[in-house]
């Protein structure tokens, strides 16, 4: 997966932030024409919203021939409107949400001594059962390795150590992830910027 460039990642910022905004108050989806020039990768990418701490939403997709602008676009809308574990944004949440983008390196098969938490995400499925967590779900609560495949698992609908069945399908990918607090200056680091 090539590094993406700050105006791709501000890009895809703008789109999810557009699409989101679009769909809340009018019910319309986001047209991409011009930022598919803009964003010429492909791939996969999960939308991720939050309000303060708080989840509010977080769609992917594991892999896509349509352009990564398409892709955000498209996850940005099912992350505000269609999450099953949320409600609907409403318009005037809108203003407090910060919006995070994790695109996706492909997706590979994998044991369970290669997952390395903090750096994988992981696919697990089994019998029409599937669960995928980001990296940063590991990061963000500490888990160990062991954890991350008990949690994906769970995730799946799985038994807790589904994943030590041979039978049990593992995949792993990484994530280029950033979000609108990367792009925005605080008022007190714009005072310290000034000292």
């Amino acid at each position: 997966m090539c590094p993406l460039r700050n105006e791709e990642k501000q890009t895809l910022l703008d789109i999810a932030r557009k699409a989101i905004t679009l769909i809340v108050s009018e019910g319309r989806r986001l047209e991409v024409r011009e930022a598919r020039e803009r964003v010429s990768a492909h791939g996969g990418a999960f939308v991720t919203i939050r309000k303060g701490r708080r989840l509010c939403g977080c769609i992917g997709r594991l892999w896509s021939v349509e352009s990564l602008a398409d892709v955000v676009a498209h996850c940005a809308v099912a992350a505000a409107t269609e999450d099953p574990r949320f409600s609907g944004l409403r318009l005037d949440e809108l203003k407090d949400l910060e919006i995070e983008i994790s695109v996706l390196s492909a997706v590979q098969r994998a044991r369970p001594e290669d997952v390395e938490a903090g750096l994988h995400g992981l696919v697990i499925s089994r019998d029409g059962c599937r669960g995928v967590l980001l990296p940063q779900v590991a990061r963000e609560h500490h888990w160990s390795r062991e954890r991350f495949l008990d949690e994906t698992c769970l995730k799946a609908g799985l038994d807790l150590n589904a994943w030590k069945d041979r039978e049990t399908h593992i995949e792993i990918f990484t994530a280029e992830s950033f979000s609108e607090a990367d792009f925005t200056r605080r008022p007190q680091d714009a005072d310290a910027a000034e000292k």
